[in-house]
């Protein structure tokens, strides 16, 4: 279903039970339903609730939830009998004030902390604040929604207080996708044609969302900030969407361009220590907190990425940071403000050996530690790069000790298969959370320097860029909503398991059903691993298209280009030399453990080999297999895991409903063919590069597949691919026009007679929708139609390249020995029905 179709289905109230919307809050009836009714409260009872406030919230989520799951009628008392088996909802003062002597025996409760007691039906649920009493019922709601009515008794504290969700939206639809910067489920939710939109109903059931996971803000609008969001007219949208969260507990923050008062306010400076540039920024903060008095901050990107900033003036980063700070300190705002920091127009490694993306962080707040104001929060990224699929830890966690820090993951997906690829993430951010910095020889894990208790500091936390959409999957793919699940839950609690997240995120989202959970958790947790080695390992980062989508793979543009994501690959080596001894000195950034780790080539971890080393291809792994025949096979192996998510997957048909089985099947599908292409690509490229052959003889040697410019053409003529490694044998065909139809025939005498899968690797342009038709013995097998930039939320791509390049299947086909095989493509718009590559494929191999 495309995605205007299915936001005209949501909008219409037509959309199905199943089509995404309410994620893992769907409260489905859970089976034998009624016997549970005597273990639940018959009667809420909500403390001091003021509507449009978190506790009158609460008692509505209350009545959802139980007669949902339950199908129990129960609804908010105005006075409570002692006969009634009650759930009470309240803060700790509108408790002590019913119950003084009661309240003193609550355990310590900080802020958005609750206490949550289950006895024989009668259930208390106290918050710390509103949001905490509604924190605590959403956790109520998600275990009945597991079927768990038992007794029990819980105080829960978040671990961090800073628990933020960052938008990319733009003002206008456009930029690099669609008006949701990096976004693939749709557009913005928040605004439209330069404006906030009129219905924000999506937003509140985005706070809702939020809110069930413990997320207490959202940066609404694009880091790459328009100014145009501080207009009078817009700031009264922003108060829109203030009162949209607000009954969630969600407060609203906004992402500022450092040049507004020369954009928009009609200056001729954005000079942090100019007066007049204080004064118009300090008129901005008035303003939005008359309109909203809850606003959580700001968030800004200064001096990145061709973005103004302080530098501009030659002032530090410290001094635009706390221009910002000072003027939210009357209203108890905080300020993130980003660690992304580089010049890419200076960045090039064939002038400087040592020039170094990953060093651009702590270079640029080195000496600023003790300099920020304490509201202010730096917000890094969790490495050092931008969101890759193996990055170590930023170095910049060990020197921020006095500043408050956030820490930047993100869950859409960017350069990790923009949800077109299932990848759970929650492995990798353990793993980053739980990696100890050795700060002055003593245990330093992430997760603790981020909350603060590491270095004793008040404020910190989590900043998750998220970029939900007008898709009623939210993200483009139900699958990809446990990363926002799992987001949400180590933001509260970092010590968290991956799986015992993942496996919750299932039975709420889909099922209980052991199978399901089973299934769900064997694809998920080898999802991260298995993309990892058909895209880029040995910390050689993901080796995709890093000048356009960001998507497909294209090793050769990772090097030579101004970003600063390079391998350094030539004909015999490989790698970024990151030691202190002969290369960047990025190594050295890291305490004195763990630098010595990393400068050393015997003691760096094999998966982050390459990031801080420069090898040969035969340099030697601890595996004993050499760099580049790990290569070889880990991108086999990867791709043969993801081919096994779709069977695993058929294998849920009918305990999943019909949309949501049949969507997830298709993109599982898409993602095992599209490994495939990674796979060849780049093993191809890296073959040509060193010339050294695959040991098992796999790389190139295809016997399966006939290639497109082999057949026998009319109205298709031979085209060759650039990148070259994105398609087979380096050609593909294309029409000889935009108007003729093309066919390929060819005979197929090597075969014997029998059944086979005819798998078909074609391009899909975001330029048209071709189609095509193959037949066999002028039997038409199946047609298909190039409309994948409508199915797929990730980036289009106008080229034939690794982004484009896909493949489709028809299985059992049976085919005569000596059959004809035609494929007919008809090109639409720009478009040329381009095809790659036939394979006819004994039934269960995969070429």
């Amino acid at each position: 279903m495309r995605i205007s179709l299915l936001l005209v289905t949501a909008l219409s109230g037509l959309a199905a039970a199943e089509d995404g919307l309410n994620a893992w809050l769907r409260y489905a009836r859970i089976s034998d339903a009624k016997s549970y009714h005597k273990r639940l409260p018959s009667v809420i009872s909500t403390l001091n609730a003021t509507k449009g406030l978190p506790v009158h919230t609460a008692g509505e989520e209350l009545v959802a939830g139980i007669s949902g799951i339950f199908g129990k009628k129960i609804s908010v008392a105005k006075s409570v009998s002692s006969k009634d088996t009650t759930v009470t909802v309240g803060t700790v003062k509108a408790y002590a004030a019913k119950d003084a002597k009661a309240a003193k025996a609550l355990p310590e409760l900080i802020d958005d902390g609750f206490y949550l007691k289950v006895s024989r039906g009668n259930v208390l649920i106290i918050g710390s604040n509103e949001r905490g009493a509604l924190y605590g019922t959403f956790h109520y709601l998600k275990l009945l929604a597991q079927g768990n009515t038992s007794d029990f008794s819980l105080a829960s504290n978040p671990d961090a207080p800073v628990r933020w969700v960052n938008q990319w939206d733009n003002m206008q639809d456009g930029g690099t996708h669609g008006s949701v910067e990096r976004g693939y489920g749709g557009d913005s939710i928040f605004f439209w044609d330069g404006v906030i939109r009129s219905d924000l109903t999506r937003v509140s059931q985005y706070g809702r969302l939020l809110a069930s996971i413990g997320l207490n803000a959202v940066i609404a609008n694009n880091v790459n900030a328009n100014a145009s969001i501080l207009t009078p007219e817009n700031m009264d949208g922003l108060a829109r969407i203030a009162d949209a969260f607000r009954p969630w507990g969600v407060q609203l923050g906004v992402a500022l361009n450092f040049a507004a008062p020369q954009l928009l306010g009609g200056l001729d400076s954005f000079d942090p220590l100019e007066p007049k540039v204080v004064n118009w920024w300090q008129g901005i903060s008035d303003n939005l907190y008359k309109r909203i008095p809850d606003m959580a901050g700001y968030l800004v990107k200064a001096n990145s990425e061709g973005q103004p900033g302080p530098m501009t003036y030659n002032r530090t980063l410290a001094d635009g940071a706390n221009m910002f700070a000072r003027t939210l300190q009357p209203y108890g705002g905080i300020i993130l403000f980003r660690a992304f920091v580089y010049n890419h127009q200076t960045l090039n490694q064939d002038r400087d050996w040592k020039a170094d993306r990953a060093n651009a962080a702590v270079n640029y707040f080195d000496g600023l530690d003790e300099k920020f104001e304490d509201n202010v929060l730096v917000q890094i990224k969790y490495g050092a790069i931008d969101f890759q699929v193996r990055e170590p830890v930023s170095p910049l966690f060990s020197h921020l000790r006095k500043t408050g820090v956030t820490i930047e993951l993100q869950i859409t997906q960017e350069y990790l298969g923009q949800q077109a690829h299932l990848v759970y993430l929650a492995p990798m951010w353990k793993e980053i959370l739980d990696f100890d910095m050795r700060v002055d020889n003593k245990t330093s894990p992430v997760k603790d320097i981020v909350s603060g208790k590491r270095f004793n500091r008040k404020l910190g936390g989590y900043a998750g860029v998220v970029n939900v959409g007008t898709n009623t999957t939210w993200l483009g793919a139900h699958t990809a909503m446990s990363n926002l699940y799992a987001y949400g839950k180590l933001a509260w609690n970092p010590s968290l398991k991956s799986e015992e997240i993942l496996d919750e995120w299932t039975r709420l989202t889909f099922s209980s059903d052991r199978k399901v959970v089973d299934v769900l958790r064997k694809i998920s947790m080898a999802s991260w691993p298995a993309y990892e080695n058909y895209s880029g390992n040995l910390g050689i980062q993901t080796l995709t298209d890093i000048l356009l989508g960001h998507y497909g793979p294209n090793p050769a543009s990772q090097d030579n280009n101004p970003w600063g994501q390079w391998t350094r690959a030539d004909a015999d080596t490989i790698g970024m030399d990151r030691t202190v001894k002969n290369g960047t000195g990025n190594a050295g950034q890291y305490p004195p453990e763990v630098a010595a780790m990393y400068e050393n080539i015997e003691t760096t971890p094999d998966n982050l080999l390459l990031w801080f080393h420069h090898v040969p291809y035969t340099q030697k792994l601890k595996s004993g297999k050499t760099v580049i025949q790990h290569f070889y096979d880990a991108h086999y192996e990867g791709s043969a895991t993801a081919q096994t998510f779709v069977p695993l997957w058929k294998s849920l048909k009918g305990k999943i409903d019909k949309e949501r089985y049949e969507h997830v099947l298709f993109r599982l599908t898409y993602q095992a063919g599209h490994s495939l292409v990674w796979r060849d690509s780049v093993n191809q490229f890296y073959f040509n590069k060193s010339g050294i052959p695959d040991q098992k003889k796999r790389v190139g040697n295809h016997p399966y597949r006939i290639e497109a410019e082999d057949f026998t053409l009319k109205g298709y003529r031979t085209y060759k691919v650039s990148p070259f490694e994105a398609a087979s044998k380096f050609h593909a065909i294309v029409t000889t026009s935009n108007t003729t139809v093309g066919t390929a025939t060819t005979k197929l005498n090597h075969i014997k007679t029998g059944r086979y899968d005819l798998a078909i690797n074609y391009y899909d342009m975001a330029l048209g929708n071709s189609t095509w038709e193959v037949y066999v013995d002028n039997s038409r097998v199946g047609k298909w139609k190039g409309d994948l930039e409508y199915e797929l939320g990730r980036a289009p791509s106008p080229y034939v390249d690794g982004q484009t390049a896909t493949r489709i299947t028809f299985p059992g086909v049976k085919i005569k020995k000596g059959a004809e095989l035609k494929i007919v493509g008809t090109p639409d718009g720009l478009e040329p029905a381009p095809l790659d590559y036939v394979s006819i494929l004994p039934e269960g191999i995969v070429d």
